[in-house]
């Protein structure tokens, strides 16, 4: 098992985790999960970029996309904003790794770009992100929100002004999520409600611990089901 602050099933490579010990989590999530052959595993960068899952190794990207089955979209977090998508017969899946960088520049546009169905037949689920009350973000990340926007009322609603600091805001990830995903033909969005930070039983938070590990959060059809 690794030591703290990694002990709390690490599923990541970069934060200073032993490989070993990293790679038997892998290997154990891989046995947990029913249906299921390999995980796509990606090299975060906080980008747009979408790459059809292999399995041939990590691949450098912020979300991937598959209709294989037995094989699993996967993306890290450990306060970001974690998006899984899925078609309504359940034969496309993707995730994409959101957070503010990626979630400005459009990647969860560019993820659903890569769906063959129209918006009205595709479900998006919110993963476990830090919450509206401790994502604390400076004035210029809220105006690059707000020069994204098809509609600055509706962001402008996703941040509340910090009291106790000048210029700084409060940021619904969840929220701006729902906005960008809405603008692009999105009906069916669903989860929201966790937070990373504050939930410090069940959740690893880089803006609550600073050294720490990183979760996954995955999407795959059943092998079962070719």
């Amino acid at each position: 098992m690794s030591a703290p602050p990694f002990d709390q099933f690490n599923l990541a490579r970069h934060v200073g985790d032993k490989s070993s010990l990293v790679a038997a989590n892998r290997k154990k999530l891989l046995q947990h999960c029913g249906g299921l052959e390999q995980i796509q595993w990606l090299n975060q960068v906080h980008g747009i970029d979408v790459v059809i899952a292999a399995v041939d190794g990590d691949k450098t990207a912020d979300a991937s996309f598959t209709r294989q089955a037995g094989l699993a979209c996967a993306v890290m977090t450990a306060d970001c904003l974690p998006v899984l998508f899925c078609d309504t017969s359940g034969q496309q899946v993707a995730a994409a790794h959101a957070g503010w960088r990626g979630l400005v520049a459009g990647v969860l546009e560019e993820t659903l770009a890569t769906f063959t169905q129209s918006r009205e037949h595709i479900l998006a689920w919110l993963g476990p992100a830090i919450g509206p009350q401790h994502f604390e973000v400076g004035a210029e990340v809220r105006a690059q929100f707000l020069d994204a926007a098809a509609m600055l009322s509706l962001a402008e609603q996703a941040f509340t002004v910090n009291p106790d600091k000048s210029n700084h805001y409060y940021a619904d990830l969840y929220q701006l999520a729902r906005l960008r995903l809405e603008a692009a033909g999105m009906k069916h969005i669903y989860g929201g409600q966790y937070c990373s930070y504050k939930d410090q039983q069940q959740f690893y938070s880089y803006r609550r611990d600073g050294a720490t590990g990183r979760m996954a959060t995955l999407i795959y059809k059943l092998a079962a089901q070719q």
